[in-house]
């Protein structure tokens, strides 16, 4: 695979017209959302954000498990002139019902030492959610109760469908 992500970017460079921009979100604005590689190229203009538009932040099910998130938002705030927050879950997540002993399985297959694994909350380390939506609502509470992040940043919580990128507002923290 890396010999064809490198053909991939001599290509993309060779054609790429370099441009200098700011590390500065334009639209002052951190994203907490998934990993999940359906996102990709797909979230980015549902938002009509662009390339030096937001900071986003992405992990397994968008959870603020460790610290993380917290801090990465901080950043985005206190160093990078953040001034709102959305954190944006997604429909049919695989972090949704993950089921923690197959994962336990498959990880002492793969030569993980079943002493290491018995030292964290399998679940709660891979980051499962136990559904989309609430785990949006959660995150937003979680984050907007930290007491590094100030009470007059905006923390909103959306979800948007994997499918037709219709977005859904559950938390308008206006």
């Amino acid at each position: 695979m890396i010999d064809k992500v490198l053909k991939a970017n001599e290509d993309f460079t060779k054609e790429f017209e370099p441009k200098k921009m700011s590390h500065m979100p334009q639209k002052k604005l951190s994203i907490v959302t998934c990993m999940d590689t359906r996102l990709t190229g797909f979230l980015e203009p549902a938002l009509g954000i662009e390339r030096g538009d937001a900071k986003i932040i992405k992990n397994a099910g968008n959870t603020v498990a460790g610290r993380d998130v917290i801090r990465s938002v901080a950043a985005s705030i206190f160093a990078l002139g953040v001034e709102e927050v959305m954190v944006i879950g997604h429909t049919n997540c695989g972090m949704a019902n993950v089921d923690p002993e197959k994962l336990k399985t498959s990880m002492e297959e793969k030569g993980i030492d079943p002493e290491e694994i018995a030292k964290v909350d399998i679940k709660e380390w891979i980051g499962a959610i136990d559904g989309e939506e609430s785990n949006v609502i959660q995150v937003v509470e979680e984050i907007k109760s930290s007491p590094l992040i100030p009470d007059d940043v905006p923390i909103h919580g959306l979800i948007i469908d994997i499918e037709s990128g219709e977005l859904k507002v559950l938390v308008d923290d206006r």
